[in-house]
């Protein structure tokens, strides 16, 4: 089977901006992404509950400049002002247009 050979961002942020990362992640020309609930333990703290609103992963698989483009908007935008990480991968993914669709044409 042909495989793609892209990226995968993963995001891990505080629930209550999940809505204006999912739209911004939009705006970089992502395609899609997946979204589940996340608890853990890091270098910030410790959430203790869900009262302040829990954390989220969101994964959004993108080709090179598409994943360049949420990482300097994560720069800009996020990483000084939430309780928010990333980190990327390559990832090698069956039908890798479906994550490139209109040609990789993001907007900034």
């Amino acid at each position: 089977m042909n495989r793609s050979d892209i990226r995968c961002v993963v995001i891990v942020a505080e629930a209550v901006i999940e809505e204006r990362l999912l739209t911004r992640l939009d705006d970089c020309g992502a395609t899609g992404w997946t979204v589940c609930p996340a608890r853990g333990h890091g270098p910030a703290d410790r959430r203790m509950s869900e009262i302040e609103g829990g954390n989220v992963r969101i994964e959004v698989l993108a080709a090179p400049t598409t994943a360049d483009r949420i990482w300097r908007m994560m720069q800009k935008e996020f990483f000084p002002n939430y309780s928010v990480t990333a980190w990327e991968y390559h990832a090698a993914v069956a039908r890798g247009q479906r994550y490139t669709a209109g040609g990789d044409t993001g907007r900034d």
